[in-house]
Order: C-alpha cells, then sequence, then structure tokens
C-alpha cells in the first residue's frame, strides 16, 4: 500500500470511489456486473487516485432492493461471485494500496432471512423479539403513525403472529430490534466475519434507523417541510422522525461497533445519516470512539452548490480538532448526478472543480462511479424502469435507476465494454459518448482531469489530515487554508464560468504550486482564476 494508506489514519482526507456492482463490470455474460468485474477493473480506480472503494451490497439477496435487503451475511450472492471471488478482490485491491470498504445493511434483512422467518412464526420462539413486533390498535389499526421511506405506513400485517412489523422501507424488509442483545450480538458477529477475512471498513447504511422508541410514540407534524422534487410525492418529510430513528440507543451500539473495528487496528466506519437534523446528528455520530466518517445529504440533492453554502455546511459540521470527519459526496446511487442536477451538462468542467474544492476540504470524499467521466443522469424509458422506489412514485419521481446505469468502458464496443449481452439497465448514448477508452486518449478530458488533480492531491498530507481556516474572497470563490505542523497550503477554487480575481501575496501564502492542472495565474498580489479553475500555494514544509 501507498504511505498514505499504511496509518491507523488513512480515512482521514481519503477519496473513497463508490462502486456498484450490478454496474460496474459484466464478466459472466448475464448483463450484470459482479465482483470477478470489479477486481478486473481496480487498475482504473488505482489510477485516478482514490484510496479505498466502497463496495455497495453484494451479499445474499433477493434482490427487490437491489442487495439491501439481505437473506444472508455470510454470503456472496451467486449473482455476484462466490466468497472466494471476493478474497481474490480483496488481494488485488491491497496490491494496488487500495482499501476496501464493505457496505453493511444492519437497519433491517429481507424477509427471506432465517432469522425473519422464525421470528414471524410465534410470540415465543428463540428469535420472537429479533424483530420489531407489535399489537393493533383496538379498531385493528396499525399501532401509530409511523410511515416509511418507500410510501406508505411503515407497520405491516403478520396473520402467523397476529401482529404489525416494522419495516422502514419495503415490506418486504423488516426492522432488526435493536433493543435485543442478542441481535446485537449477531450484528458484531456478521462484522467480524468480514473483518477477519480483511475488510478494511463499512460504510453502514442507514445507521440511523438501527433503534427505535420502545414506547411506539406518534412522531409530530413537520412544521418546516423541506421543498424540492424529493419532498412534494412523498408523505415521509411531513412528519418530525424523532421515534422512529436517531434514537440515543442507536449510539451506544456504534460504540460497540467501534471497538470491534478497533481491535483490528485500522478499519473504519462510514455512517450514512439520512435525517434532517444530520448536521446535529454528525456531531453526535462521529464524537470519539463512534463513526470515524459519516455523510448527510447536504450536497447529494442540491441542485446549486456555491462557495458560501460550503463555507456554512463545514461551519456547522465544524472543523477544529475536537470536530468529527464529515464524507462529503456529490452523487451516489440513490441521487440523480451531479451533471444533470446543477444543470451543467455542457460544462462539466463546473462539477470537474466542484469535486476538487471537496476532495482538499477537511474530511474525506465519496466518489461515485462514473462522476469521474461526467456522467449526466440517464433517461431510462418507463417500460424499463424497475426500481421499486421509482415505480412506486412515477411520474412524479422516475426513481433511482438514472443513477445506477453500467459504466461505459469502451467507445464503441456493444454496450460501450460493460456486457457482451444486453444489461441490466441500457447504456444509454449520452454515457457511450464519454466512455474511459475514449477519454483516455484526450489530454484536457474529464477523466484525465480527475486523474492528473486525485494523483496529485494523494500524497500531501496536509491537505488530508491539516487543519481549515475559511478565507473570504469574492461571491463565486471558495478559499481556504490547510495547515500541518509547520506546512500550510492556501487553496482558491471559482465556481463560476468568468474570470475572478483574489489578493493573496505571495509573502502570505507562498509561491504557487504546479502539477494540478487548474489555470491560475499570479500577477502581484493578485491571482487570476479563470472560469471552474483554481490555484494553490505552500509556505513551509
Amino acid at each position: 500500500m501507498t504511505e498514505a494508506t499504511r496509518n491507523a489514519n488513512w480515512w482521514k482526507g481519503a477519496v473513497i470511489y463508490q462502486i456498484y456492482p450490478r454496474s460496474f463490470q459484466d464478466t459472466t455474460g448475464n448483463g450484470v456486473g459482479d465482483l470477478k468485474g470489479i477486481t478486473q477493473r481496480l487498475d482504473h480506480v488505482a489510477a485516478l487516485g482514490a484510496d479505498a472503494v466502497w463496495i455497495s451490497p453484494f451479499v445474499k439477496s433477493p434482490m427487490l432492493d437491489f442487495g439491501y435487503d439481505v437473506s444472508d451475511y455470510l454470503a456472496v450472492d451467486p449473482l455476484f461471485g462466490t466468497l472466494d471471488d471476493f478474497r481474490a478482490l480483496l488481494d488485488r485491491a491491497h496490491a494496488l494500496g487500495l482499501r476496501v470498504i464493505m457496505d453493511q445493511v444492519l437497519s433491517h434483512t429481507a424477509d427471506q432471512h432465517p432469522w425473519f422467518l422464525e421470528s414471524r412464526e410465534s410470540r415465543d420462539n428463540p428469535k420472537a423479539d429479533w424483530y420489531v413486533w407489535a399489537d393493533a390498535r383496538p379498531d385493528g389499526n396499525v399501532p401509530n403513525n409511523w410511515l416509511s421511506v418507500f410510501g406508505g405506513s411503515s407497520w405491516q400485517w403478520e396473520p402467523r403472529r397476529g401482529q404489525y412489523f416494522l419495516h422502514n422501507f419495503l415490506r418486504q424488509m423488516p426492522d432488526l430490534n435493536y433493543h435485543n442483545p442478542e441481535v446485537q450480538q449477531a450484528v458484531l458477529d456478521t462484522c467480524r466475519f468480514w473483518l477477519d477475512m480483511g475488510v478494511d471498513g463499512f460504510r453502514l447504511d442507514v445507521c440511523t434507523f438501527y433503534a427505535h422508541d420502545l414506547e411506539l410514540r406518534d412522531n409530530p407534524p413537520n412544521p418546516n417541510i423541506p421543498e424540492g422534487e424529493a419532498f412534494r410525492f412523498n408523505p415521509y418529510s411531513q412528519q418530525q422522525h424523532v421515534y422512529d430513528i436517531a434514537r440515543p440507543e442507536t449510539v451506544a451500539f456504534l460504540e460497540k461497533l467501534r471497538a470491534l473495528c478497533d481491535g483490528y487496528g485500522d478499519r473504519a466506519l462510514l455512517g450514512e445519516l439520512n435525517e434532517s437534523d444530520a448536521v446535529r446528528i454528525h456531531r453526535e455520530y462521529t464524537a470519539v470512539k463512534r463513526l470515524q466518517l459519516a455523510y448527510g445529504y447536504w450536497l447529494t440533492g442540491a441542485h446549486h452548490i456555491s462557495p458560501r453554502m460550503l463555507r456554512d455546511v463545514a461551519r456547522d459540521l465544524g472543523h477544529d480538532d475536537d470536530s468529527g470527519w464529515p464524507c462529503w459526496a456529490m452523487d451516489n446511487h440513490d441521487f440523480s448526478r451531479a451533471i444533470t442536477r446543477l444543470g451543467a451538462e455542457d460544462r462539466p468542467e463546473e462539477v470537474t472543480v466542484i469535486l476538487a474544492a471537496l476532495s482538499c476540504l477537511r474530511g474525506a470524499m465519496c466518489l461515485y462511479q462514473g462522476s469521474e467521466l461526467g456522467l449526466p443522469q440517464a433517461e431510462i424509458p418507463h417500460d424499463r424502469i424497475i426500481d421499486p422506489y421509482g415505480k412506486e412514485f412515477w411520474p412524479a419521481y422516475k426513481g433511482r435507476d438514472g443513477a445506477r446505469t453500467p459504466m461505459p468502458w469502451q467507445e464503441g464496443a456493444p454496450h460501450s465494454g460493460f456486457s457482451e449481452v444486453d444489461p441490466w439497465l441500457p447504456v444509454v448514448s449520452e454515457h457511450a459518448e464519454l466512455a474511459v477508452s475514449k477519454q483516455e486518449a484526450l489530454p484536457g478530458s474529464t477523466l484525465n482531469r480527475m486523474r492528473q488533480f486525485l494523483t496529485w492531491r494523494q500524497d500531501k498530507a496536509v491537505l488530508r489530515e491539516g487543519g481549515m481556516e475559511f478565507i473570504e474572497t469574492t461571491e463565486n470563490v471558495l478559499s481556504f487554508r490547510r495547515m500541518l505542523g509547520d506546512c500550510v497550503i492556501t487553496c482558491a477554487f471559482n465556481f463560476g464560468g468568468q474570470e475572478e480575481v483574489v489578493h493573496l501575496p505571495e509573502a502570505e501564502v507562498g509561491p504557487a504550486m504546479e502539477g494540478h492542472g487548474f489555470g491560475g495565474v499570479r500577477r502581484g498580489d493578485d491571482v487570476r482564476l479563470p472560469a471552474y479553475g483554481a490555484a494553490f500555494f505552500e509556505r513551509g514544509s
């Protein structure tokens, strides 16, 4: 591994490349990506300057939510390969200096999981209390007003027990009962299995959902319903989710999971905070001996990202020595791609400079597969939509399929080199035009600019682990210092489409740094930043 990834704090400032296995590379000819395909393409990730890969779920699942409904935590789904295939992936990643972060879906299972099959049979079997069960109200109605993220009540009737069970997502995804110590131990044993195999950490899916209010109190109405397309079609946002998620018992469990990981020396936990009060939750969840990293939806749903917005979020999260470490993310498998969301399909350099800025802020950064190519959101015909979320809310919401289409690898090849057969989701023509092989041949392509910048940044400890101070400049410029020991790097990023001039005297910031690929030119004490440009200066060493 590289020097940057050997130490126990490798996760500080890490660039974590998210791989959606179904859409990365098909090697079996079934139209679905697999573990051997990931192994085959890891050189692409290493060449990009990433430090780790986060691999979305690949364990056994009925695939109603494409792996986020687990039926066996300890087995690879045959669709993706075998345990030996995963061991080979680990070996190859580690040989390339890449850490491997495994997606763990611990808040719920599939209703086909053996634990649930036993739990639902009666009220007195050994696993009767492993899931969240509740009696009907006197009128037969659901136990309370809690809502599912995927629409409707979060309670489903089970005739075998004559009770309702809780599901925060699909009804086929029942919630585990974290108030039961046996459940917590079973989950920890699951994680230990993969840690023993050599994974370098876990991305914890919806980790604010682990525990629930034992009294099953109704959620109060939300007086501040957020705006935007994601909130108009789904009543979920009309409640304040104070009793069904983000309960204090979850933090206690995270401390146990952190203790387990700390026993392996250098493993890291990355939490997903899907909670409206994510800034407050971030402070709580990334406290000492809890999560090393966590991300919220500060940017993934944004239709405009400005320097002021990033400064405000960073200041709210905290960026002093006592603050937790955020993980910045603009895209992932659950949100539309940033190029389209920001209206930047004709100017991908706008997103490139924002990603560069995120990688230099205090914290780690997640880079979703295809972001390095500047892929726009794919338009999927209605008859090809398979995402259950999209099916439920079409046409108000088209679902997540448009962000999950296959990677375009080879220009001119069938299905852009992803598969030899028709893939599970189509490779749209706009993506085929941005294939890896085509961009590799173009010096100024989005891919080559991202490679140049991230590899330039990779060995600069101050940009990975240093403290941070913001510098007030013009409206379109994000500027800050990163400090580590005697070394100070000053960064300036122009988010606007016009040249900007910022006052950064060389006597204060030091000489300009070279090799990053962004064009900033000094004129006396001023620095001229071209549209979507950046400049970097170093003082000390």
